[in-house]
C-alpha cells in the first residue's frame, strides 16, 4: 500500500494504491496498464495516465481522480448506459470472437494501425460486419493516422467493407485535415485526441470539424468538468474510456448517465483488455448495457494486480511531478 497522501488546501486525506495490469492484447502500442486508486470521503477513483504523458499532460488526470474521490457525481438520469464493444487492430477470426462475446449490438474497430496495410484494416472491418449481423452498428478509430487524402480513400473503402459505417473518429491528427475531411466524406466524424489533448477543445466547433464529440472523463479534467465542455461544445456526445480499471469506467458511466441526451452507445465497456480488475465483479456489458454506479477496491482483487515496488515508487514520483503541476 502506498502512503497517504493530502491534497492542496484543506482537502480530506486521501489514499493511493498502485496497480500493474498485464492486457493480452497489444492495444495503444502497450501491453500492460499501470495506475493509482484514490479514496477519498466520496469512494474510489483513479489516476491513470499513459506513461508518455508528463506532468503537464497529467495534471487533469490527478484533478479528475480527486475530483471523483471527493466529491458525489452529479443526479444521473438513467440507470445503465449502452456501450460498444472495442476491436483491436487484430485479425479477422480473432475479431469476429471480440464481437460474439461481446453481446453488443456496436462495435468500435481500431484502424491504421502503424505497420498495417489498409487491407488488414478492411478484412478486420469486414469480419466485424459479419459477426455483428446486418442490424448491428459499426464505427471506426483511426486515432489521428492518416493523412487527408489517406483518411479519405480508406473511409470510403471501410465504409464500403462495413456495409455502413456509423462514424469514423479521429481521422487525422490536426483539427484543421479533420475539418477537411469531413467536407470530403459522407460518413460523420468524430473528435477525441482534438478535444482531449488540445489546448482549446472547441475548436473543432469553429472550424466545424466534428459531428460527434469523444469525451473521456480523465484527461479532461473530471466528471463535472466534462459536463460543462459538453453543454458549451454543443455536440452530441459519446462517452469513452482510457483503458481503465472498472473504478475508472464507472466515472466514465457516471458522466453518461448524467448527459441530458446520449443519442450514442459509449466506449466504456473496455475491461475486456485487460487480463485484470481492482473490483470483485469487474464490469463487463450485459446485453449490449453497463451499469451506473460507484465501484469500489477489493483487497483480494487488488492483491492480484497490486505493482511491485519499482513501479510503486515510480508512480509515486509521478503523483508527486502531477501534484506540483496542480499547485
Amino acid at each position: 500500500m502506498s502512503p497517504r497522501y493530502g491534497p492542496r488546501g484543506k482537502l480530506p486525506l486521501v489514499q493511493f494504491r498502485t496497480y500493474a495490469i498485464a492486457m493480452p492484447t497489444r492495444f495503444r502500442g502497450i501491453d500492460r496498464r499501470e495506475g493509482m486508486l484514490v479514496q477519498g470521503p466520496a469512494g474510489w477513483a483513479e489516476f491513470s495516465p499513459f506513461l508518455d504523458y508528463d506532468a503537464r499532460e497529467s495534471a487533469p488526470w490527478l484533478a479528475a481522480a480527486l475530483d471523483s474521490a471527493e466529491r458525489p457525481w452529479p443526479t444521473p438520469v438513467r440507470s445503465q448506459i449502452a456501450v460498444n464493444c472495442t476491436v483491436p487492430a487484430v485479425g479477422p477470426e480473432q475479431a469476429q470472437s471480440i464481437v460474439r462475446s461481446s453481446g453488443c449490438t456496436t462495435a468500435k474497430v481500431k484502424v491504421a494501425e502503424r505497420g498495417q496495410a489498409l487491407a488488414a484494416d478492411v478484412e478486420r472491418v469486414e469480419a466485424v460486419r459479419d459477426a455483428i449481423g446486418p442490424h448491428g452498428k459499426v464505427r471506426i478509430d483511426a486515432n489521428g493516422g492518416w493523412s487527408v487524402d489517406e483518411a479519405i480513400s480508406a473511409v470510403a473503402a471501410l465504409n464500403i467493407a462495413a456495409h455502413g459505417l456509423e462514424y469514423v473518429e479521429q481521422p487525422c491528427a490536426s483539427v484543421e485535415d479533420l475539418a477537411t475531411v469531413r467536407r470530403k466524406v459522407g460518413v460523420p466524424i468524430a473528435a477525441d485526441e482534438s478535444i482531449r489533448r488540445a489546448d482549446d477543445p472547441f475548436r473543432v466547433v469553429e472550424l466545424e470539424a466534428a459531428d460527434i464529440a469523444v469525451l473521456k472523463v480523465a484527461p479532461l479534467g473530471g466528471v463535472h468538468a466534462c459536463l460543462r465542455i459538453a453543454e458549451q461544445i454543443g455536440l452530441p456526445v459519446v462517452v469513452s474510456s482510457a483503458v481503465e480499471t472498472s473504478v475508472g469506467l464507472a466515472a466514465g458511466l457516471a458522466l453518461a448517465a448524467a448527459l441530458p441526451d446520449l443519442p450514442y452507445a459509449c466506449g466504456l465497456a473496455t475491461t475486456s483488455l485487460l487480463a485484470g480488475d481492482v473490483v470483485a465483479q469487474p464490469l463487463k456489458p450485459v446485453d449490449g448495457f453497463l451499469p451506473v454506479g460507484r465501484q469500489a477496491l477489493d483487497p483480494t482483487a487488488y492483491d492480484s494486480v497490486a505493482a511491485d515496488g519499482e513501479t510503486d515508487a515510480r508512480w509515486q514520483a509521478r503523483l508527486s511531478a502531477v501534484r506540483a503541476v496542480l499547485g
